[in-house]
């Protein structure tokens, strides 16, 4: 199913749009949230909530790219889950700590702070646009999609240490190129 059809679905409030989102997504969005959790049941979890969270907020949202936003919701989840499971670790109970603030204090970051992220996300919008397909493909599964360096490595038949020293050239040219906008690091 196309994805616009998909999309028109959720905004029509029909149920099929979640089911179409699972066949047609779900693989890769278990995929991204295993490579950020590694465990399938958390993972299943953020998938599930994804398409919650896709249906809580289409309408308003109209996405372009249905892949890319579900991609985008489920990394974040996931995220979440993995900073809340590490707070748990540490033992200092700082999720319910952070649970009991949310009634009276707002998450949201200040106009400044979104401003700083929104500029940060463009400069390195323009340094991938810079990059030769092949390193622009390697810097988003890696650190995008969480895809593990043997898994890239294995994919391209390097060895795992020539692809750690390709993303870790990768890495100093985007220190470069946000420097050199004046990004303070």
């Amino acid at each position: 199913m196309e994805d616009g059809h998909i999309v028109a679905l959720y905004w029509a409030r029909s149920q099929t749009a979640i089911a179409a989102s699972e066949e047609k997504y779900g693989p890769l969005c278990r995929g991204i949230s295993y490579n950020i959790l590694r465990s399938h049941e958390d993972a299943e979890e953020c998938v599930n909530d994804t398409w919650h969270r896709a249906w809580d907020t289409m309408p308003p949202q109209r996405p372009q790219s249905l892949g890319a936003y579900l991609c985008r919701i489920v990394r974040n989840l996931s995220i979440d889950r993995w900073r809340a499971r590490k707070s748990l670790k540490r033992g200092e109970g700082l999720e319910s700590l952070v649970l009991e603030l949310e009634e009276c204090v707002p998450a949201v970051p200040s106009a400044e702070e979104q401003w700083e992220t929104e500029e940060i996300a463009a400069a390195v919008e323009r340094w991938l646009d810079t990059l030769e397909d092949r390193d622009r493909g390697l810097f988003l599964r890696r650190y995008w999609y969480g895809d593990s360096v043997k898994e890239l490595a294995g994919r391209l038949g390097w060895s795992p240490n020539r692809l750690a020293q390709r993303l870790g050239r990768l890495r100093k040219g985007l220190r470069r190129a946000l420097e050199e906008e004046g990004v303070s690091l």
